[in-house]
């Protein structure tokens, strides 16, 4: 098939020939090449096009729940066609971080959404019934990073922290005590009276409040035994088993912006996994 070039892919064959030998850069183009004068050689170009995205998003150019330019605004403003920006928008749907309405247009996700809150919390009922659970702040400190938490978190050891623990509630029942590590770099105000009595999901406080998305998450899982404080927390004998959810959350970027340790009841609840993407 036949096809023209966009300004763009013309410009990275330009830049492939080496300097002196391709054309003058395009005005179109301008949006996609202002901050990296030129593609990397080698990088799909909807991949390019993701990128300058997701630092739109990262500067919070368009805010959550806010509507996005449309393929077209998008394909004028990075001089590259429809199709390139279609696939970069598709990954970033997939992703979580867009969200399509129909004959509406795409915005910008928010954790304001329901569906978004179950997509983070992944903590059933033993029959697979999704509740959003009730909350109650049990500690509050500030503090330094330890080991795990700086290497989690990607600081140096030493480097003030806040910490808080909480016990979430299913239907009435102790489900999870989730122990909580935030920089206190990134979260320069939080207080426990605003934490205690933030009006949302932790996830839509942090971007309503702070400005930080959560945008993916990384868990490993492994089986311990409870301890004092947890059993009674959760209504258990010691040395009761639990499983261990180890958390590292992200915001764009890839920046790390919270490590949990979430220790939660399997005697009445179960973890539950989604593999596969959804648009």
């Amino acid at each position: 098939m036949i096809h023209s070039m966009t300004a763009l892919e013309s410009a990275a064959m330009d830049k492939a020939k080496g300097p002196g030998r391709g054309a003058a850069p395009t005005p179109g183009a301008d949006g996609l090449r202002g901050q990296d004068a030129g593609l990397a050689l080698g990088t799909p170009l909807y991949q390019e096009v993701k990128r300058q995205l997701l630092e739109s998003l990262r500067r919070g150019e368009w805010k959550p729940a806010e509507l996005v330019p449309s393929e077209k605004q998008l394909a004028s403003r990075y001089g590259v066609s429809i199709g390139t920006v279609r696939k970069a928008v598709d990954e970033m749907v997939a992703d979580k971080l867009l969200v399509r309405h129909q004959g509406r247009g795409t915005y910008v996700v928010s954790h304001s959404n329901q569906r978004q809150f179950f997509y983070f919390f992944r903590i059933a009922g033993a029959d697979g019934t999704r509740q959003v659970p009730g909350v109650e702040l049990l500690r509050f400190a500030r503090g330094k990073a330890d080991g795990t938490q700086a290497a989690r978190l990607g600081l140096a050891p030493g480097a003030p922290l806040i910490c808080f623990t909480n016990k979430l509630s299913i239907a009435g029942r102790p489900a999870v005590i989730d122990e909580i590590a935030v920089p206190q770099a990134l979260f320069p105000e939080l207080t426990r009276q605003s934490l205690r009595d933030r009006p949302h999901t932790i996830y839509h406080f942090y971007q309503e409040r702070f400005g930080i998305s959560v945008v993916r998450v990384e868990e490993q899982l492994s089986a311990v035994a409870a301890d004092a404080a947890q059993a009674l927390s959760l209504g258990l004998a010691p040395g009761s088993p639990l499983l261990l959810v180890r958390r590292v959350a992200y915001s764009f970027r890839e920046q790390p912006v919270e490590y949990r340790c979430s220790y939660v009841n399997t005697q009445q609840h179960v973890y539950v996994c989604e593999s596969g993407r959804a648009g």
